[in-house]
């Protein structure tokens, strides 16, 4: 890979983390079975009341943890995860991905993507410096952002995720400004993307576009944070290429999560990137949680054991026609009920659709006051944007949880809310005039 300085996306307060004695031991001594050790502060299993744990699954098979391995699984383990399932995820990166310089990457086990999208933004960023996000945005990510006082530079969408030319620009303009003023305007130094059924806009994202931006970043010295939870959950023909896929350099942190495929309760993800960030980010979590949940880890390990990567990729196939369905049956709903009255593209991937609706140039009282009366709720598009003080005319609507009766009539109900909210406007501006 390029020679980058990783030094220079890693801030002051993270730079000053060190290891915890104990918990290098704890590493060390893992597995090692020549290895006497009086060095971990661990109880002892047999204390533990547990016995065995039976898992029954949808396909009639079991899983069982017990002996050994549920002694491992109700244990304390090393912060970079499961050692079992550090290697099966290893694998399952490397065989979808095939990342180029495989060698120089490592991966973190982490409590969901939220987790690792929010230690790594921790790894980065200082109070009031620049960060480049999509615009609207995933709301996780801004409110981590939030406290560092950060300030976002969005990029617009269009149906094709970020616009690559767009970001061009904003880039373009920042360094115009920052020899204008002598450095006083600080360049970015991240970009946080959501490049695969985008959330809230539901967007996916071509080769060709994820070429460009990757090529922008590596010209401006960017550190890409690619956020991929809905990477399975796309309606394509082909999966779409990941940016941890076009990294030649060395400049992209990957968050994958089992959240949306096995089980969101579990709380499994995972980080992959380059050594140094990875074991900077690794010392966070040995300063906070230790590690994620052992438990979790092992039932994940077990399944992936159980079924096999083929079997695996199956379910996720499943996972697909499965929302896709429910995607064409809202947009199916939609159009009985919004045309005329919204705009919006059919989504690509995950489990949103994104809204504007006509003649209403700000959706939140509408939504939040005489929505909620009506028994429908909707996010408004204002708690995805960049800026959210600003007049917003997007809607949220998700279709993964809701059944198809109760989608249908939530769309009718929205229908009757718009009708509603432009008479009011029409009494409005006649009362004005």
């Amino acid at each position: 890979m390029a020679s980058i300085d990783y030094s220079y996306f890693i801030s002051p307060h993270s730079s000053r983390r060190r290891p915890a004695l104990t918990r290098e031991l704890t590493k060390r001594a893992y597995g090692a079975k020549d290895t006497i050790s009086l060095a971990e502060g661990m109880p002892n299993e047999v204390t533990f009341p547990f016995e065995k744990m039976q898992i029954s699954m949808k396909d009639g098979s079991t899983l069982t943890i017990q002996g050994q391995q549920l002694n491992a699984a109700l244990q304390y383990i090393p912060t970079q995860g499961y050692p079992p399932l550090l290697k099966t995820l290893k694998e399952f990166t490397q065989k979808v991905h095939q990342p180029p310089n495989w060698q120089d990457r490592e991966i973190l086990i982490t409590n969901g993507s939220q987790d690792g999208i929010s230690k790594s933004i921790e790894l980065c960023v200082q109070e009031g410096h620049p960060v480049l996000v999509q615009d609207p945005l995933y709301t996780g990510a801004e409110i981590v952002l939030k406290p560092f006082k950060a300030e976002l530079i969005p990029v617009e969408q269009d149906q094709f995720g970020m616009s690559a030319q767009k970001l061009l620009q904003v880039l373009e303009d920042r360094k115009a400004k920052y020899t204008e003023e002598g450095g006083g305007c600080k360049m970015p130094k991240i970009m946080y993307i959501n490049p695969t059924g985008s959330n809230p806009t539901g967007t996916t994202m071509s080769l060709e576009r994820r070429k460009e931006i990757y090529e922008i970043c590596c010209k401006y010295n960017i550190l890409i944070l690619e956020d991929d939870a809905y990477c399975f959950m796309h309606y394509l023909e082909e999966n779409p290429p990941s940016f941890l896929s076009l990294d030649t350099e060395g400049r992209v942190l990957r968050f994958d999560s089992l959240s949306k495929v096995l089980s969101s309760g579990l709380r499994v993800g995972w980080i992959t990137g380059p050594k140094q960030l990875i074991s900077t980010i690794e010392l966070h979590i040995q300063s906070s949680y230790l590690h994620s949940s052992t438990l979790s880890q092992v039932i994940v390990e077990n399944l992936f054991q159980a079924w096999g990567f083929d079997k695996f990729m199956d379910h996720l196939s499943f996972i697909r026609k499965y929302y896709k369905a429910r995607r064409d049956l809202t947009i199916d709903s939609m159009e009985r009920h919004l045309k005329g009255l919204c705009e919006w593209n059919v989504p690509t991937g995950g489990m949103f659709v994104w809204i504007k609706v006509r003649g209403v140039s700000d959706v939140y009282d509408m939504l939040m006051s005489r929505g909620l009366k009506k028994g429908i709720t909707f996010v408004p598009g204002h708690a995805f944007m960049a800026d959210p003080t600003k007049a917003c005319s997007y809607i949220r609507a998700s279709y993964s949880k809701a059944n198809p009766k109760q989608i249908e009539k939530a769309m009718k109900l929205l229908a009757e809310l718009i009708r509603e909210e432009h008479l009011l406007l029409r009494r409005k501006l006649d009362n004005c005039t």
